[in-house]
């Protein structure tokens, strides 16, 4: 069974999805950094591959991805960091990342790579459903990798729901249509929540922009399976031991 799918199974809610930029702080931080993540708490990891053009991302996670393409980080250095990951971390991990540094690298060979490695799914916010469809929906299921959409409070009903039906693993339901680590309101972003839930959808939901710590953590987990934290963990370990800040960072979400 797919580690994504037997996740959900086990675990309903409260599920903690902790983002993470590849190369950061330090280029050779990566499996530092999800060890850290798994030992406190993380039930999935998701991997952020550093871009110069990251249209989703907020200041903070932009500027990790500048400090880690500086050190030195690629795709290619990334699968090398990768190769022998799962004797470490058995969590789910998923890559996020943009479309054209992807393509620079061929799409199917990054696909095959993946998979090669273990990782369990992508998220790439830039590939429209129609393009998904008809050039990589197919080249991603040959890899048996989870395809991971995002959906907003200004999503139509009609695409969550094809949203939806084309994702495997779950759906994440950006919290408002603004960038990462922007603050909000959770009282106005409950409605959407629940609307989500009402709908019914086959795939599980995790919430994710503006969860920073245990009040909006919670919040996001009344009516969705679980949450996605970001911008707030990558401050905490920019200036500190990662371990030491992981620790304390995650026993403030959870405990």
């Amino acid at each position: 069974m797919k580690r994504i799918k037997e996740l959900f199974q086990k675990k309903q809610n409260g599920i903690l999805n902790v983002y993470c930029t590849a190369g950061y702080p330090q280029l050779e931080s990566t499996i530092e950094v999800m060890k850290c993540l798994q030992a406190n708490g993380a039930d999935l990891i998701e991997l952020g591959m550093p871009y110069s053009d990251p249209l989703a991302d907020g200041p903070v996670i932009q500027a990790s991805g500048t400090k880690a393409l500086q050190n030195g980080m690629t795709i290619s250095k990334l699968f090398e960091q990768l190769k022998n990951f799962r004797d470490d971390i058995k969590v789910p991990v998923i890559l996020m990342g943009y479309l054209n540094p992807l393509l620079q690298y061929g799409f199917e060979e990054f696909c095959a790579r993946a998979s090669e490695v273990e990782i369990d799914g992508l998220i790439i916010p830039d590939i429209p459903i129609y393009e998904y469809e008809n050039e990589y929906k197919a080249i991603i299921q040959k890899y048996n990798l989870d395809f991971i959409f995002l959906v907003t409070p200004e999503t139509s009903e009609k695409r969550i729901k094809k949203l939806d039906e084309l994702s495997s693993g779950f759906l994440y339901a950006v919290s408002s249509s603004s960038i990462t680590g922007s603050d909000k309101d959770f009282s106005a972003v409950e409605n959407y929540l629940k609307r989500l839930k009402e709908m019914n959808l086959q795939n599980p939901i995790l919430v994710g922009f503006g969860i920073k710590d245990r009040t909006t953590f919670q919040a996001a987990c009344k009516y969705a399976n679980g949450a996605i934290i970001g911008s707030a963990y990558i401050k905490a370990i920019e200036k500190s031991d990662t371990e030491e800040a992981t620790k304390k960072f995650l026993e403030g979400i959870l405990k």
